[in-house]
């Protein structure tokens, strides 16, 4: 039985804010693949990709990749490129439900540019470059279980939303934390 949940989705669609409600409500390990490369690296993010490039950064995301998928009973967010390197999804599906989460261009725009901290959205114009990412990554994010747009959704009917999936297809049973 799968015991871990796996976020993927496009950057700026609430992967980290969703997944640590989800930990809290299920009793789960919460993990972040960005949050683990920084840890390793002793860089964040930005750091390691204006020192070292996207290359690099990839190379880092898919090493904590592999680590974090030998866990159990765990939520991994994601960072909105992993699915970039098939081998990190299936590495992730052998022990993870992956639930994607996606958001209209113009949502992913409002939510990244008050602080945009997304090294690969700093070159050119922000909202053509969300648009391009995105229309790159789409294919790549079908290999989800399940599939929720967040554009006008909150945080509640999100994960509402993810443990009735859970539940239905025999995820998770019983009582669960904070009422759900």
């Amino acid at each position: 039985m799968k015991s871990n949940i796996i976020l993927i989705g496009f950057m700026g669609t609430g992967k980290t804010a969703v997944g640590k409600r989800l930990a809290i409500i299920l009793n789960k390990e919460f993990y972040d693949t960005d949050d683990e490369v920084e840890t390793v690296t002793g860089m964040t993010v930005i750091q390691l990709f204006n020192k070292y490039g996207e290359v690099r950064f990839r190379s880092e995301e898919n090493l904590a990749v592999q680590r974090l998928s030998q866990n159990e009973n765990c939520v991994i967010a994601t960072g909105g490129g992993v699915v970039l390197d098939r081998a990190n999804i299936d590495l992730l599906a052998l022990k993870g439900v992956l639930i994607c989460l996606s958001a209209k261009p113009q949502v992913v725009y409002e939510r990244v540019k008050k602080r945009n901290n997304r090294p690969l959205l700093k070159k050119g114009d922000l909202y053509q470059t969300i648009l391009e990412l995105s229309e790159q990554r789409e294919e790549l994010y079908k290999c989800a279980d399940l599939y929720i747009d967040t554009s006008d959704m909150d945080f509640q009917e999100i994960t509402d939303k993810i443990i009735y999936f859970l539940r239905e297809h025999g995820y998770i049973s019983g009582k669960l934390q904070a009422g759900n």
